[in-house]
């Protein structure tokens, strides 16, 4: 076979193959853009599925609404055990008084006193007790003696002799009521210690750390 026939027989192969390839090509994309139009019109519910109504149907029915006794208060299942008692507020007397009673069957001697007061800060005062001074030099709370008529010998201390002290404060006219009642209690509870006495309530009663906190409570 002459040479230039058989190259034009092997370009026309050629060209026939390539032809083939691209016309396979084109039926091939046009198979899948059908396929993935298909695809889109169901995922965006263009073409919806006649099967998906029923689906639908039943998405749209009314939900049952909850029995509205079903949370009743009155179910045994929410009923407290015991009720809760809202205890009154404690009220606070215009004058707190405390007492601290002498566990000595003499009492408290004078010249202790005076050494123990000195102690906790207290002042001598023109009243003839002893006094908490604030920074104003106003009184806070004052420490009167049980032994009538209440006061303290400026003198001569080595022979004075009480029962008890009585610690009083007026919270209505304070400032900052809360903080004198933490001093005030402080300061009884320092002398009750360095007196070797019994710190009694408004009662007469032995004082408790509920009754204090009664006390603060009600401020």
């Amino acid at each position: 076979m002459d040479k230039e026939l058989l190259r034009i027989v092997i370009i026309a192969t050629g060209l026939l193959i390539v032809i083939g390839m691209l016309i396979w090509a084109y039926i091939k994309n046009n198979r899948l853009q059908a396929q993935w139009d298909a695809e889109d019109a169901l995922a965006f519910n263009k073409d919806p599925d006649p099967s998906l109504e029923a689906e639908d149907h039943y998405d749209s029915e009314p939900i049952e609404t909850i029995d509205p006794h079903y949370f009743d208060k009155d179910d045994a299942m929410f009923e407290p055990e015991h009720e809760i008692e809202h205890q009154p507020r404690f009220s606070v007397p215009a004058v707190i008084q405390f007492t601290l009673i002498a566990k000595a069957k003499e009492g408290f001697n004078g010249s202790d006193l005076d050494n123990a007061f000195a102690i906790v800060g207290l002042e001598y005062g023109s009243l003839k007790i002893y006094e908490r001074l604030d920074a104003k030099r106003q009184v806070d709370f004052g420490v009167a003696s049980m032994q009538e008529p209440g006061t303290f010998p400026s003198e001569n201390l080595d022979d004075f002799y009480c029962r008890g002290l009585v610690f009083f404060m007026q919270p209505g006219v304070l400032d900052d009521a809360h903080f004198v009642f933490d001093d005030f209690i402080e300061t009884l509870q320092i002398l009750a210690v360095e007196l070797d006495g019994t710190m009694l309530d408004h009662h007469r009663e032995p004082l408790t750390e509920e009754t204090i906190f009664q006390f603060r409570q009600g401020l």
